[in-house]
């Protein structure tokens, strides 16, 4: 099984950036990957997504502040995040966009500030 390991949150003031990693344990050659946040209280949702040519796609609340990438050479999918909200508040994973998904890793806690 692939193995996620996410880094790069922290605490953060309202229109700050921050860039977090996602390393896999194995290839993500082949694979749509995708980062996902969970706000304490809410379900997981759906952030931002990037296919094996590197076509992304993004959840309409972070279009224009939010690039997804990846490096498959270091099975590393990344996500920038500028002019971030207090409503970006979450625990941010990455994980495949295949069903069934990989195990999910930690995730990294994303705090912004008011």
């Amino acid at each position: 099984q692939v193995q996620l390991v996410e880094s790069g949150g922290g605490l953060v003031q309202a229109g700050g950036s921050l860039r977090l990693s996602c390393a896999a344990s194995g290839s993500i050659f082949s694979a749509t990957m995708g980062w996902y946040r969970q706000a304490p209280g809410k379900q997981r949702e759906w952030v931002a997504a990037i296919t094996s040519g590197g076509s992304a796609n993004y959840v309409d609340s972070v279009k224009g502040r939010f690039t997804i990438s990846r490096d498959n050479a270091k099975n590393t999918v990344y996500l920038q995040m500028n002019s971030l909200k207090p409503e970006d508040t979450a625990v941010y994973y990455c994980n495949r966009r295949s069903i069934p998904p990989w195990p999910w890793g930690q995730g990294t806690q994303v705090t912004v500030s008011s």
